[in-house]
């Protein structure tokens, strides 16, 4: 048994610290994930605190089919679509005050920066990751939140139709449009044909 595996069983039977030694693996990759959703860091944190209580209450239903990280972000997906929907003014509740695993790391630790390269090359991947990042700005949450699936967290077409409930003719279709969008905002053009070979090649 690895060390995360006994860690999940101690979690499922309670022990809490197992429970806090679990995120501090994953905290940084939901806290990326919320802030590149939100574009706000208090709104961030606030959405992470909310993932991590959902992932502690429902621990004990893990049954393993998919990895811990798996089944970890599609409670973070689920958050943040629901988020998405009801805005931010109901979602602080008292049980989330009790339970605030950003104890753990301090906020300014769980930063999203790509991590520095001494490099030329290096240094102009992190600044193009840079500008990606920031045109993103001009997206929906949900539109940031499909490209992020799919060009942060690797997650095929179907998987996040599967995760965000849309199909995956619809993921296909916004992932372009957002994808165009990218490119205008970064001034390279939207290249439509080549795009469309790229989604019509690519494993769904």
């Amino acid at each position: 048994m690895n060390q995360e595996q006994e860690l999940i069983e101690r979690a499922q039977q309670g022990d809490r610290e197992a429970f806090c030694q679990l995120a501090r693996g994953y905290e940084r990759r939901i806290y990326a994930m919320a802030f590149h959703f939100t574009r706000n860091p208090q709104d961030a944190e606030d959405l992470s605190q909310e993932v991590w209580l959902k992932a502690y209450r429902a621990i004990g239903s893990y049954r393993g089919e998919a990895s811990f990280y798996t089944w970890l972000r599609q409670i973070a997906v689920n958050t943040l679509m629901n988020q998405q929907r009801r805005g931010l003014a109901s979602m602080w509740t008292s049980d989330k005050k009790a339970f605030r695993l950003g104890e753990l790391v301090p906020l300014d630790q769980l930063g999203v920066a790509e991590p520095s390269h001494r490099s030329e090359d290096g240094l102009h991947q992190k600044m193009m990751v840079d500008r990606v990042m920031g045109a993103l700005e001009d997206l929906s949450p949900k539109q940031r939140l499909i490209f992020l699936l799919k060009h942060r967290e690797g997650m095929t077409y179907e998987e996040i139709s599967q995760a965000s409930g849309a199909s995956a003719g619809t993921i296909k279709k916004a992932l372009f449009r957002t994808v165009n969008k990218l490119r205008e905002r970064l001034g390279i053009g939207t290249e439509e044909e080549t795009y469309s070979g790229v989604v019509a090649g690519e494993k769904s």
